[in-house]
Parts: structure tokens; sequence; C-alpha cells
């Protein structure tokens, strides 16, 4: 589990591609301090398993089920990466309950700067918008964010000035392929309610039919 709070910005050394996957090797300092091999790294919001360590550096795996998952595809050598280490028990929340499992992507659709705020709104699919609510949380490249706006298509998110200086964010151009992940908490209390796109029935529905009143 992670909380959306970057440590680092740390950069592509290189790709390794195979048919439908690749190993990627980043160069890192920080997220290397007391990380051992097996441990976990928010890549661009992706958990991805250290599979080596080195001195300035880790490798990680990327199975072809993340990569059609996620923009890590279009990684390239030098691409700047949003970096955190999984929390631990003496970790401060300041963020939110992210998982670095990744629900989809979306686009970059405007991008405009207002004072010392940048505006970055997001196209993507209904599919994902469902879980994304005005003043809710939402992951962006592994970084955690607020939700300023939502309409029928896109939302919209507005990074403060450290946000912009310490992710990769301030990087970000329209038509630019970024990770989403939904706030978790959404998720399961839509599953236990029996509600859901993938899922007929609808639990509430049914108690109601049955005189139970909410």
């Amino acid at each position: 589990m992670f909380t959306g709070i970057i440590e680092e910005v740390g950069h592509v050394k290189s790709l390794h591609r195979g048919a439908k996957s690749f190993t990627l090797e980043v160069e890192a300092e920080k997220v290397l301090e007391g990380t051992l091999v097996g441990d976990s790294i928010a890549t661009n919001g992706v958990c991805l398993t250290v599979t080596s360590l080195t001195g300035h550096g880790f490798t990680a795996d990327v199975m072809p089920e993340t990569v059609s998952r996620t923009a890590l595809g279009e990684l390239v050598s030098g691409s700047p990466v949003n970096l955190e280490r999984a929390l631990s028990l003496q970790t401060r929340l300041g963020g939110h309950i992210v998982s670095g499992h990744i629900d989809g992507t979306g686009r970059i659709a405007d991008r405009r700067q207002d004072d010392t705020a940048l505006w970055l709104t997001i196209e993507c699919d209904s599919k994902l918008l469902r879980y994304i609510i005005e003043k809710g949380s939402v992951t962006l490249q592994g970084v955690s964010l607020t939700v300023a706006r939502v309409d029928a298509r896109s939302f919209a998110v507005s990074l403060i000035p450290h946000t912009q200086a310490a992710t990769t964010l301030h990087q970000a151009k329209v038509g630019d392929l970024v990770n989403i992940e939904n706030d978790i908490i959404a998720k399961y209390v839509e599953k236990l309610l029996g509600k859901g796109p993938d899922n007929g029935s609808d639990l509430l529905d049914k108690m109601a039919k049955y005189g139970f009143s909410f």
C-alpha cells in the first residue's frame, strides 16, 4: 500500500522489451534507502516489485497485464517517473490509501495556469469516472490529488506549486496518457452493495422489494 505522496522523481535508465512485457531499470536515490529485493516501489503509480538493486537504481519486471492497463508502455530511456516506497506502520498518511493497482488510463485534455495553480483536465472512460467525485481523492501518475471538478467525460485537478515541483505532473502535456487509480473505498462499497457495471443484481433494490427502507 502507498499514500500517493511522491518521494522522488527518478529516471528510466533502460527498457529491455520482450514480446508483450519488459524489464524496467530506474535510476533513483531516496527510494533505495532500506529497500530490499522483493519490496514494492510505486512507479508512476504502478506497484512494481524490485527484482534487483544497483548502487544507483533498481529493476522491475512489467508483465503484459500491466502493459495493457497502464501508461508504462509509453516510457522511453530518460523518461522521468514518480517514485514512492510502500508505506510502513510508522508512515504518516499524508495522501490517501493507494494500492498501486491502476484502474485504467486517461489523456490530458487541457492544461492551464491559474496564478500559482496548474489545472489539468483528464478525459477518461465512464467506467473510471463513476468512482470520481468532486472533492474526493484520485491518484494520477501515482500522485494523490483532490478532484476539483467532474463532468460527463472528464475531471480536473488543481496542482499546488509544491506538487508541481516534486512530481512529473508539471511536465504533463495535452494528449499525454496518464495512469489513474480510483479511490479503493468506493470500489469496495459498490461491490459489497451488489451494484456495479458488471453486476446485474442490485442488492438495495432487492432489499426494498422485501420491505426494507433506507
